[in-house]
């Protein structure tokens, strides 16, 4: 089954100016009306580090999860809710709240990156996932490991797909079942998407494998189609590509489109089992709550 993951928490994150918890509030539940598999709503993080996120709690508290019988919404899919979180004091926080099915951490095999992103060496971060693991499993959460800088980094760091392969049996030998292969910067290519994709497929079968690919908008649709033909049936998206990684070279890069994602399986005759009116409305109220 296809899985689309629509990412505001992503999109939003970077922008300098808050966004008003109700503006926020409103638009999550616009998305919430599309019916995607998984909607990544925010981050319990240090409010220091992103400032945009320091109001999940109160969003979670005010979206309207009731489902799709007492909404008359056409959709018949009820959306998961994810956070992010850096680390097992984070995760403490994500767990009390219901709304919340899965937590979602950025593991970088950059030791660079992962120093700068989650202020701990790579060594320290396996150890922050086997303790998010076992808080997740306690508390019936699942954990998504993000698998930053999969795709190369712009810190010189060793890099290499066989690198990125390498940690994602490690994290297979811990219990993560769901690994988001993500291009940070937007350097993925149909070549290193299939060579991952492929590889890690058919040999981690138990694996939910996922694409959070950053793209520039002249290169989107050949990134879907390398990942998509190499087995990948999970991918992450944020309406109009808003978000995307500060790093990036390019300014064009940004999150793959929702949009464009969805004309791509449209076209194949791939059904989504997502209400299209509703993504409508979504797509204005986004014009709503980001800068133009």
């Amino acid at each position: 089954m296809m899985k689309i993951i629509e990412c505001p928490r992503d999109a939003m994150q970077g922008i300098d100016e808050f966004i008003p918890t109700d503006k926020k509030v409103k638009y999550i539940n616009s998305l919430l009306k599309v019916g995607y598999d998984t909607i990544d709503v925010g981050s319990f993080v240090s409010p220091k580090a992103i400032p945009q996120m320091r109001d999940t709690a109160e969003v979670l508290k005010k979206l309207n999860l009731a489902g799709t019988a007492a909404t008359g919404w056409a959709t018949t899919r009820v959306s998961s809710l994810l956070s992010i979180i850096a680390n097992l004091r984070g995760a403490q926080d994500a767990v009390q709240f219901d709304e919340i099915n899965y937590l979602g951490f950025p593991f970088s095999i950059s030791e660079t990156f992962q120093k700068r992103n989650t202020n701990s060496t790579i060594a320290e971060s396996l150890i922050r996932v086997e303790e998010i693991q076992n808080e997740c499993i306690k508390h019936k959460k699942e954990l998504v490991v993000y698998l930053s800088m999969a795709f190369g980094n712009p810190y010189g760091d060793e890099w290499s797909s066989d690198i990125a392969i390498h940690w994602s049996h490690k994290l297979h030998d811990m219990g993560i079942k769901i690994i988001a292969l993500s291009d940070t910067i937007g350097v993925s290519n149909p070549e290193n998407i299939t060579t991952l994709f492929s590889a890690l497929i058919p040999e981690l079968k138990d694996v939910e494998f996922g694409a959070h690919l950053h793209t520039t908008p002249d290169k989107w649709e050949e990134k879907v189609n390398a990942a998509y033909n190499s087995g990948c049936r999970r991918f992450d998206a944020a309406i109009k590509g808003f978000g995307g990684c500060p790093m990036a070279s390019d300014k064009l890069t940004g999150n793959m489109p929702t949009e464009n994602l969805l004309s791509y399986f449209t076209n194949k005759n791939i059904s989504l089992s997502l209400d299209m009116k509703a993504f409508a409305e979504a797509m204005i109220e986004a014009g709503e709550v980001f800068p133009h």
